[in-house]
């Protein structure tokens, strides 16, 4: 089945990409910054979310996890 379709997959897929975003800006900032607008700023939000919501997005992850590990 299709992420889009299952919403535990659609969850997990917006997490990683958050996450994903988040450590690559902390890597390398300029590849991120430089596309703030258009389609390739949702990657650039992803981050900022990453950044400022990280004890959040972390506590998503954790909850995550266990659901994924402990009810499939």
């Amino acid at each position: 089945m299709s992420a889009i379709f299952n919403f535990q997959s659609l969850l997990t897929v917006i997490l990683l990409l958050i996450c994903t975003c988040a450590y690559i800006r902390s890597l390398a900032p300029s590849v991120l910054d430089r596309n703030k607008t258009g389609l390739l700023g949702i990657f650039w939000k992803c981050a900022r979310i990453g950044e400022r919501k990280s004890p959040y997005v972390a506590a998503c992850c954790i909850v995550m996890a266990f659901s994924i590990l402990f009810t499939q």
